[in-house]
């Protein structure tokens, strides 16, 4: 009996890892999906490349799309990518300048259409509403709409196989997120969650992305295997 194909968002970092193996551990057939956006940290699509090597996808599709044409974020334009001492400086007040406009929306709609190729009724991403991060793109009420979106904007939709958005990190700490990789046997060492790496590929450990990291694996009481720059 052949699995269930899902696709996975996977940007190469913490959180879309564990979620691929997740999904994995699930009994899903993974499809993974990544985006070269314009986005500073391009690097990040190597990491993505290695991951989905390591677990074994069925696919791993990168999308040539340009929002650097908008800029509008830290990460899509020449705006300096703010940095902090710890992560207690992290305000989840306001929406940082590292929101890319409609980011989700947009990775989302790429991943229906492949899903609807693909034959695949699940899609899985990354976003978290618990830890700070102040995107109005990673709360359940919005998964929620988009989720009732696809199934309306679809033929799979309308012809009865209906789309699941799966958010399986949504009400977890970052702790929780690498303990629960951890488990799964992960290797975070593959992995590149920083905005702001240097040539070398080394994360800064300052911003927003970064610091979160560090304090997951903290609190998680395990090290985190990438490098660093010097402080």
């Amino acid at each position: 009996m052949s699995k269930r194909k899902a696709i996975v968002l996977l940007s190469g970092g913490l959180d879309s890892t564990t979620v691929l193996a997740l999904a994995k551990n699930q009994g899903y057939e993974p499809y993974a999906l990544s985006f070269r956006y314009g986005q500073r940290h391009v690097v990040e699509l190597e990491a993505a490349k290695r991951v989905a090597k390591a677990q074994g996808v069925a696919q791993h599709v990168v999308c040539d799309i340009d929002l650097r044409t908008f800029g509008g974020s830290a990460l899509t334009s020449e705006t300096e990518v703010p940095k902090h001492d710890n992560a207690g400086d992290l305000s989840a007040e306001e929406i940082p300048v590292t929101y890319v406009p409609a980011r989700n929306t947009i990775f989302l709609s790429f991943a229906l259409a492949f899903a609807e190729v693909v034959g695949a009724t699940d899609v899985f991403i990354g976003v978290n509403a618990l830890d700070y991060s102040g995107y109005p793109d990673c709360r359940p009420e919005y998964i929620e709409a988009y989720e009732t979106m696809a199934n309306l904007a679809t033929r799979a939709g309308v012809e009865g196989a209906r789309l699941k958005i799966h958010t399986p990190l949504i009400s977890m700490t970052k702790a929780d997120i690498v303990q629960t990789g951890t488990e799964l046997g992960v290797d975070y060492s593959l992995t590149l969650s920083c905005y702001d790496p240097d040539d070398e590929g080394r994360s800064c450990g300052h911003c927003d992305s970064c610091l979160l990291r560090i304090r997951g694996f903290q609190e998680a009481g395990f090290s985190d295997p990438v490098s660093y720059q010097a402080a």
